[in-house]
This record gives structure tokens, C-alpha cells and sequence, in this order.
């Protein structure tokens, strides 16, 4: 990758890790993104797998990963009265089980790769990819504010809604699956005073509960109801509100004064929960990574985790293929793909554990985690979850980054 432009499109999570792998193997990095400046909090994410640890450790940042992260020591199933039906620890399942032993605000986990990155990497904010040809000499690029630039190989990190991904296949849609299920996260009082736990309360087809944060002095909301694919505005926040109220009208526990606080919140996020499954992840020079590529959905809890190891092994592949980088982008897809379908199709289903439909199917739920509490070795979904996590077997390109080490005279 020695010298070669790479324009990343997006600021989230695999958008910095891409930067900082690519950036480490000899290119020159420029990330750009329509938000004014780098979004910090959103919501919790987790870090699953020895993979996905390894990305971290390799990348020499374990220890502010580690000093950002969100203490949790656990979860609770509730009932309308508050009471906890069903307890699950987060050292359980080796840190892999339903609580994870690194969860972290979204955009701390960011701030932590934007930080080690902006002194070498160009980050352009308020900015966007507005057309891009790829031609003989590079990807012509043009953008809403910036004057047109040329680049070896553009990637799309831009999430859910990529705006790369419609520039590459036309259209938005038909990249999306809708999993019947909406989900919304945001900022609220701890008023339960929660300390590094959270508490969960379901209603059939609709859940809601809240997450200790900020060393306990708040909590992060969230709620998901299901739901058929409907319209909405990803830009329209108050249309969005106006839906999650209704759904969530005359639900019992504390949605009453959770709901009430979205208003307040100036992180609110609403969204589907939708996959973004393509028959290929790039075209020519031009390639997709993260949400944007593969998103497996909220219900996955595996999204920071694949956009982690698929931004690392992303940056490794192009970097072997020596600047033949269309090549490096199909070595990337064709070593990644199979475990993320896995991750994806346990996407698929979980979505009846997060809101189960019926009455049954949330005391269900309940028996299964009382289960995990008091037999651990008997309760085969989690421990199939498990290896899943632990199913990919990250590739070692340090000799790549050694050789552009020794061409830059870097003594490590």
C-alpha cells in the first residue's frame, strides 16, 4: 500500500480502524464525514471474540479500549413490578455470553482509534461523496463542499444507509433486509440507581430497558418493538420520536419515564434493524466495509465486532496484493465472508429473544437464562453463540507492516 491514496467514507467504527491499519502498512489516508465532527456516545456496543480482541491488542490500543469501556457486571429480565426474574453475568461464557466483557459507547470506541490516528490520517468533517468515477488513472472523486480529488481506492465505512453502496449498485434498498423489528437508543437518568448492570422488560412484540452508563450517574435507554418494514425519514428525528411513542404507548415497568426523556436526549438513534446482504462488496477500486457492506443488525450483537475485524483484515488483503487492489478487495470478501453469513444468520434469529412476539415466548427467554445461571453446561444456545464469536482465525500481515516499517526507517 506504499503511497497509495485511500478515501474512507465515514467516521464510525470501521472507518478509524481502516485508517489506522492502512495508514500503518504506508498509505495515504483521508477520511471524510458528513457530520460536523466525530459523533461521540451512541450506543453500546461489544467487543466478542478472540478475533476481535486480537484487532485491539494488535493494534497496541487494548489499554484505552479497556479505560473507555462501560463497566457491566451483568443483566436482568424484569417483571412490571420491578422485580428481577432472571439474572445473567457478564463473566459468564468467557466475556461472550449475553452480556460481553467489553461493551462501550459507540463513539468511544471511535474516539479511541480517531485519536490515534489524526496526527497521520487527513479526516475531513462536514463533507460527503456526492459522485465518483473509477477510471484507467483512479476514482475520480467529487464532494459537496471539497474541490474533486483522484484516489487509488475508495472505500464506503459509512454505515447502514451508505451512500457509497448506492453509488456502486444504484439503489438503496435492494441491499436491505428488514428483520421486522425497529430498535431506538438514548440517553437517560439512572432514577433506579443501577450500578454496572442492566434491566430488561419485555411486553409481547415490544421490549424496553436500560443500561448503567457514565460511571453510573445515567443510563442507556433502549426499546425495539416489531413491526413490518415501514417509511421513514433517517433524517426526520421527530417523525421518528412520534413512532417510538406510539409503539410504546401503555407499556408497563418504567417506559413511561424513559419514553418521556427522548425529547431531552440529544443522542437519540431510531432505526430498523435490517442487514445489508450484496452479492459482492466492491466494484473495480471501489469497496465497502462494515454496516455498509454487511451490516448483521443490532440483534447480532456482533456489529463493532465484524466491523473490527473486517476493517483489519480489509487493510491486510490490500495490503498483500501489492497494489493490484481490486484483487486485494476480493481476497478481502472471499476470507471474510463466510463467518460474517454465520454472524448474519444468528442475526436472523435473535430477534425472537430480544422482543418475543407472544407471551410464551418471553417466559421462554426467562427459563433459558435462569438455565445459564444455575446449569451453565446444559445451555447449548449460548454456548454455540460462543463459538461462533470465536470463529474466525484472524490473519497475520505483520510482515506487510515490518516491510513498511523498514522502507519509513521506523526502528520498532
Amino acid at each position: 500500500m506504499r503511497d497509495a491514496k485511500v478515501l474512507i467514507s465515514g467516521s464510525g467504527i470501521a472507518g478509524p480502524v481502516l485508517a489506522l491499519w492502512l495508514d500503518r502498512y504506508g498509505a495515504s489516508v483521508t477520511v471524510v464525514e458528513r457530520a460536523p465532527a466525530l459523533r461521540t456516545g451512541g450506543q453500546l456496543v461489544d467487543i466478542r471474540g478472540t478475533a476481535a480482541h486480537a484487532v485491539v491488542t494488535r493494534s497496541g490500543l487494548a489499554e484505552q479500549v479497556r479505560a473507555a469501556r462501560t463497566a457491566a457486571e451483568g443483566l436482568s429480565l424484569v417483571g412490571a413490578d420491578g422485580r428481577r426474574q432472571a439474572s445473567t453475568r457478564a463473566d459468564g461464557f468467557g466475556g461472550n455470553g449475553p452480556v460481553a466483557e467489553i461493551e462501550i459507547l459507540r463513539g468511544r470506541l471511535s474516539e479511541v482509534f480517531y485519536d490515534a490516528t489524526c496526527n497521520d490520517v487527513e479526516y475531513v468533517f462536514g463533507d460527503r461523496i456526492s459522485a465518483m468515477h473509477d477510471d484507467a488513472d483512479g476514482v475520480h472523486v467529487t464532494f459537496d463542499y471539497a474541490p474533486p480529488r483522484v484516489f487509488d481506492v475508495v472505500i464506503g465505512a459509512d454505515g447502514l444507509h451508505s451512500g457509497v453502496r448506492r453509488m456502486l449498485f444504484g439503489t438503496e434498498r435492494p441491499g436491505l433486509r428488514h428483520l421486522g423489528m425497529y430498535a431506538a437508543y438514548w440517553t437517560a437518568e439512572n432514577h433506579l440507581a443501577l450500578e454496572d448492570w442492566t434491566e430488561v422488560y419485555s411486553e409481547p412484540g415490544r421490549t424496553i430497558g436500560m443500561r448503567s452508563i457514565n460511571d453510573n450517574r445515567a443510563v442507556m435507554a433502549f426499546a425495539a418493538f416489531t413491526s413490518a418494514a415501514f417509511r421513514h425519514d433517517p433524517q426526520d428525528v421527530d417523525a421518528q420520536k412520534a413512532v417510538l411513542r406510539s409503539h410504546m404507548a401503555g407499556m408497563g415497568w418504567e417506559t413511561e419515564r424513559l419514553i418521556a426523556q427522548i425529547d431531552d436526549a440529544d443522542d437519540f438513534y431510531f432505526d430498523s434493524c435490517s442487514q445489508v446482504v450484496l452479492p459482492a462488496w466492491s466494484r473495480g477500486n471501489v469497496g465497502l466495509v462494515g454496516d455498509a457492506a454487511y451490516c448483521a443488525s443490532p440483534l447480532s450483537g456482533h456489529g463493532a465486532t465484524i466491523s473490527l475485524v473486517g476493517a483489519y483484515v480489509l487493510a491486510g488483503e490490500l495490503a498483500r496484493a501489492r497494489g493490484d487492489h481490486a484483487a486485494g478487495l476480493r481476497a478481502y470478501e472471499s476470507r471474510f465472508r463466510p463467518w460474517l453469513l454465520d454472524i448474519q444468520k444468528f442475526g436472523r434469529g435473535n430477534g425472537r429473544m430480544m422482543a418475543p412476539n407472544t407471551t410464551l415466548g418471553i417466559q421462554f427467554r426467562r427459563t433459558l437464562l435462569r438455565l445459564q445461571e444455575l446449569v451453565p453446561a446444559v445451555n447449548f444456545t449460548l454456548q454455540g453463540q460462543v463459538r461462533m464469536s470465536n470463529g474466525f482465525e484472524l490473519p497475520d500481515y505483520s510482515r506487510s507492516e515490518a516491510e513498511t516499517r523498514v522502507v519509513k526507517g521506523d526502528p520498532r
